[in-house]
């Protein structure tokens, strides 16, 4: 009799466990089916699918049919017919609201910049910084061209900022083509806001060195450059990469100064450029940063690999220079480009383009700074503004072939130089 009770009580038991296991099922499976509702929705959402409610984001589907149109054209080839290139992949508000007439101080500055899609991680944090329009080329390869396309567009989708400020540009070979993202919903699971996008693109950082593309492809930076440069219509652009940060305030003190004194049209205003330990906080002042560069937590650009290329800018000079207020932007002193000076600079939107011949490491910036020079454009410094690089650049950190494309870029150079003769010569500077 006690045996059969013990029987009892243990079936009991073991029903309320089966009982229990069995609502753990139902609750899970209720979670996974509202999870996969909710993906759909927010993919239907994305695209306009019949899982959308009906207008619900007139301005995002009309952002997507902006989209739909830009890839249909298939790009234009660049002038060399290597590249392929989608001007305005994607317009920001800033951009498509541009009307004549409108305020012309909104449209004084714009940042332009280029990057592969592993370094588009930056752009949160340079936004941030910026908050101003930015002009972002994407150079994209092989798989990565659909990556880019879903990215980028997500961005433009869940960032109000990015949506407000950002227009992307995608450059890929002549060979590849980019296609609307609506069938890749492996790229956007997952993808819920803002932050969630940056999340996976942090997934995809570092997925290669530098300059070392898997197939050996070549990164054309100074295509990039030119293309981000065009799609933009500022009166002034600051030409960076993606992994630097201008200092804080630099939009409305640049325009405070140009608007006390216009600048001459043969003018180009440098930001002295430095590199920062990775573990450091960026700086976003000139007494911020004076404090950590005297403690050798900040120290000029490429000081390790080149430091004749930045040496000219007068480091010294411009870090003892007097400044007046923290908000007061004003030229330090004037230079005269010397061989193998490459600034960083904000310059008038006629300045000449960079010359597409040069592609991965080595003389591609040198050559434009050279032909301004040659053209007759002066460098004037700027007291307050500067530039700062994530990291400080080492000899062991770059990819295998950098020699060898220096090389060949030294050769190039030679024969660009022999060019601006040509070009102008009606000119007496040399470079």
């Amino acid at each position: 009799m006690h045996l059969s009770k013990k029987c009892s009580a243990f079936k009991v038991v073991l029903s309320a466990l089966l009982i229990v296991a069995l609502l753990q099922l139902i609750y899970l499976s209720f979670l996974s089916k509202f999870h996969g509702k909710q993906q759909r929705y927010r993919y239907s959402e994305l695209f306009g699918g019949s899982g959308a409610k009906k207008n619900a984001h007139p301005e995002k589907n009309t952002r997507k049919e902006r989209l739909r149109y830009s890839l249909s054209t298939g790009g234009i080839f660049d002038n060399s017919g290597q590249y392929r290139v989608y001007k305005n992949l994607i317009k920001s508000d800033f951009t498509t609201n541009q009307r004549p007439g409108s305020d012309p101080g909104s449209n004084v500055l714009a940042l332009a910049t280029h990057t592969t899609i592993n370094n588009l991680h930056h752009l949160d944090s340079l936004l941030e910084r910026w908050q101003n329009p930015l002009s972002v080329a994407i150079f994209a390869h092989g798989q990565d061209v659909r990556f880019a396309t879903a990215l980028v567009y997500a961005l433009s989708f869940f960032c109000p900022q990015i949506q407000a400020l950002v227009d992307f540009h995608l450059v890929c070979l002549s060979g590849e083509m980019a296609s609307f993202p609506e069938q890749d919903r492996e790229h956007f699971a997952g993808l819920e806001d803002c932050a969630s996008v940056f999340t996976r693109l942090e997934t995809h950082r570092d997925k290669y060195k530098n300059y070392a593309i898997s197939g050996n492809i070549s990164y054309p930076n100074n295509l990039l450059r030119n293309v981000a440069r065009g799609g933009t219509e500022s009166s002034y652009i600051l030409v960076i990469d993606i992994d630097m940060m201008p200092s804080a305030d630099l939009h409305q003190q640049f325009l405070a100064m140009i608007t006390n004194k216009e600048p001459a049209s043969d003018e180009v205003f440098v930001l002295p450029a430095f590199e920062i330990r990775h573990a450091r906080k960026m700086p976003a002042t000139k007494a911020e940063l004076v404090q950590l560069y005297q403690v050798g937590e900040v120290r000029p650009f490429y000081e390790e690999l080149c430091p004749r290329c930045q040496a000219p800018t007068n480091y010294s000079q411009w870090v003892n220079s007097h400044v007046r207020g923290t908000s007061t932007l004003e030229v330090a002193y004037t230079l005269t480009w010397v061989d193998p000076w490459e600034p960083f600079y904000i310059g008038p939107r006629t300045v000449p383009l960079y010359d597409e011949n040069f592609k991965q490491y080595g003389f591609n910036r040198i050559s434009q700074a050279c032909e301004l020079h040659v053209a007759g454009y002066r460098f004037s410094v700027l007291s307050t503004a500067f530039l700062v690089h994530r990291g400080f650049k080492i000899q062991g950190e770059f990819h295998a072939r950098k020699d060898e494309e220096n090389k060949h870029n030294r050769v190039l150079f030679r024969s660009f130089k022999e060019g601006l003769k040509t070009k102008y010569p009606s000119s007496t500077r040399r470079c």
